[in-house]
């Protein structure tokens, strides 16, 4: 089999397409890049989902702890310290075997049968846990931000009658974001990384589609040389990684395109500069 006959018979293995057995000896190079390859498909998947609906929850998470109600502020603190205290791991464990004491006929609501078992599924169940855990970290970032804001901008909108919603929209969340952003990519970088962790938990690899790691581990396994998929892997992790930081960089420039260090300056000629 040539490299582009292993290309198109693995390149979307993970998500169930193109050729149903994996290689069972004289493995090549091309077959680890392909399948690796394929496993970041779901690597990507997790990350994506968990970063964007983590992002909104983190916001009314951190809006919630500087409420001043304590019916308000102890949830969201309580929330935040379960999921930053506890290893990420050991919520992938929790999390399936909770999963799994759901009826397997699923559960009656009035008259409509909810099935339960697409939960224990990896695509659902590993997705819910991200998601969760990120927007706890994030929230203590946003939160941060927020007590970070100076109160010269919120002296200033006051002085201007801007209160409220308005102040919100206007002043504070667009600060926070500001301030907040650098920690957030170390953040996102983090989630990326943390989806490794999906298939060596409890969660199953259905039919053998697994993430990036899981082919990594499963060519070591059988060449018994982790030095060859496990660099392959790192290396697709770190071209993830440029891609994330040159987006969130360009996200943190447009946030702060009003400040004068974000200001493109001209190449001027000076000669009484130049020797």
């Amino acid at each position: 089999m040539t490299c582009w006959e292993t290309v198109t018979a693995y390149a979307f293995r993970s998500l169930g397409y193109g050729e149903r057995l994996l290689p069972r000896s004289d493995f090549t190079l091309c077959q680890q890049f392909t399948l690796i390859g394929s496993g970041l498909i779901w690597n990507i998947y997790f990350g994506v989902l968990a970063l964007v609906a983590g992002f909104f929850l983190a916001n009314a998470i951190a809006l919630a702890k500087t409420a001043r109600s304590p019916w308000v502020r102890k949830p969201a603190d309580w929330f935040i310290f379960l999921f930053r205290g506890s290893p990420l791991f050991i919520q992938f464990f929790l999390a399936y075997e909770a999963l799994q004491m759901l009826p397997k006929a699923g559960i009656k609501v009035l008259w409509i049968t909810v099935e339960t078992s697409w939960t224990t599924r990896a695509w659902a169940g590993a997705l819910f846990v991200l998601f969760l855990n990120t927007a706890a970290y994030s929230a203590e970032i946003f939160h941060g931000a927020l007590k970070s804001i100076p109160k010269g901008d919120l002296e200033a909108a006051d002085a201007y009658g801007i209160s409220g919603w308005a102040k919100f929209r206007r002043i504070q969340w667009p600060t926070m974001l500001r301030l907040a952003w650098p920690a957030y990519t170390n953040e996102a970088i983090f989630l990326f990384h943390s989806t490794t962790l999906v298939y060596f938990s409890g969660f199953p690899a259905f039919q053998q589609r697994g993430d990036a790691l899981y082919y990594a581990n499963y060519f070591a396994d059988k060449t018994f040389n982790p030095f060859v998929p496990y660099p392959i892997a790192a290396g697709y992790f770190i071209v993830l990684t440029l891609l994330l930081i040159w987006l969130f960089g360009a996200i943190n420039r447009r946030l702060n395109r009003h400040l004068p260090s974000n200001m493109g300056r001209k190449i001027r000629l000076r000669p009484q500069v130049i020797r």
